[in-house]
């Protein structure tokens, strides 16, 4: 496998796909085009290179509405006027394009996550919006053990984020109603970049446990 690291290596990545999975794929990228797309599943999950939603879940194009931002994370719904790209992405996808399933995924080793934990220790968070964005993970790190070290507790905190983050996704009214109606479901994964297991989180109990 190729290491990409400079801008040839991007053209060159590129020039790889044109001749291989472009190619192998081209008939379905024409009528994504002609049509328009129809992805059923919505992936939430975090920016960090090393836990990439289509590879982990072997998607072709088309088949997946990501969202990726730092830690994973669903912000309130808010009607000020700031600009909300994640609440955005996520109305669309419900709204417009009538996603039946919604994943919130998280990983191990989350950089947001540790950040969130060391700034709540008492080490300063770089960045004005790194720290402003990671203060959604507050409540969810109320549920942290106490007498944990940094990185105990950014474990425990990975998982929480995910059930916060649910629960966030659920107080927009439009998923609301879909989920009540039986049209959308909303479920929570976590990967371990080591291990590569999945965790899938149970509706019921919020326990995750690895997918067969």
């Amino acid at each position: 496998m190729s290491i990409i690291r400079t801008i040839d290596d991007l053209q060159a990545g590129y020039r790889r796909f044109r001749a291989g999975r472009y190619r192998d794929a081209e008939e379905r990228y024409r009528r994504l085009a002609e049509e328009g797309q129809q992805p059923t599943v919505m992936l939430i999950a975090c920016c960090d290179s090393r836990a990439d939603p289509a590879m982990i879940f072997d998607a072709g194009p088309g088949e997946l509405f990501v969202l990726r931002n730092v830690a994973n994370l669903v912000p309130p719904p808010e009607d000020d006027n700031a600009f909300h790209g994640t609440s955005a992405a996520i109305e669309f996808a419900v709204t417009g394009l009538g996603i039946r399933h919604i994943v919130v995924m998280g990983h191990a080793q989350c950089g947001g996550v540790r950040a969130y934990v060391n700034g709540a220790m008492g080490e300063a968070v770089a960045g004005r919006y790194i720290a402003r964005w990671a203060s959604l993970l507050a409540p969810a790190y109320e549920n942290v053990p106490d007498g944990l070290d940094a990185a105990e507790a950014a474990k425990v905190l990975e998982r929480e984020a995910i059930r916060h983050s649910l629960k966030q996704l659920n107080a927009f009214p439009f998923v609301r109603e879909r989920v009540e109606a039986g049209t959308l479901t909303t479920d929570g994964a976590f990967f371990g970049i080591a291990s590569g297991v999945l965790e899938w989180m149970d509706r019921n109990s919020g326990e995750f446990r690895p997918v067969p």
